[in-house]
């Protein structure tokens, strides 16, 4: 297997429709052997998770990794807050950032980035409600645009 293959296991769509991404970086996270195996099989969420930065370490919070079916004993708690794995540089980086009114850290992605288990995070602003609307307002006249585009096309 290719070391830049990448398979993605977790997608947060919630985090692009409640924040503006400013930024992105890719994190290693430290997990247990069933965890991978767990995450390996796509039993991993990060819906309602969140990123602090703790004395110099960053933490995702209500990453729900379900426990693997064959783990018994050696299985982790499923909601465990997990930390990852950025570069001092970057987490001072990120520290200084998120000071600032109305910034915060999400996790993006969950993916395999050849055997190793990664996740990418984002520095968000918060949307407002109205910023919302004007995505959904955007989204619903693209695809009013490819549906006339399309019967346009079949006649």
């Amino acid at each position: 297997m290719a070391k830049d293959s990448y398979k993605l296991v977790a997608n947060n769509k919630k985090a692009y429709h409640d924040y503006f991404i400013d930024d992105t970086y890719e994190a290693g996270i430290v997990l247990a052997g069933t965890e991978v195996k767990s995450v390996r099989a796509g039993k991993c969420s990060i819906k309602e998770s969140f990123i602090k930065i703790d004395k110099g370490e960053v933490y995702v919070y209500g990453m729900h990794i379900s426990p693997y079916e064959k783990g018994n004993i050696f299985n982790k708690d499923p909601l465990r807050v997990r930390k990852l794995l950025l570069h001092g540089s970057e987490i001072n980086k990120l520290a200084a950032k998120i000071q600032q009114k109305g910034y915060t850290l999400v996790p993006l992605k969950v993916y395999f980035k050849g055997s190793l288990v990664k996740v990418e995070v984002g520095l968000a602003r918060g949307k407002k409600l109205y910023d919302k609307r004007e995505d959904i307002a955007k989204k619903d006249q693209r695809r009013e645009a490819e549906k006339e585009f399309k019967i346009r096309n079949l006649r």
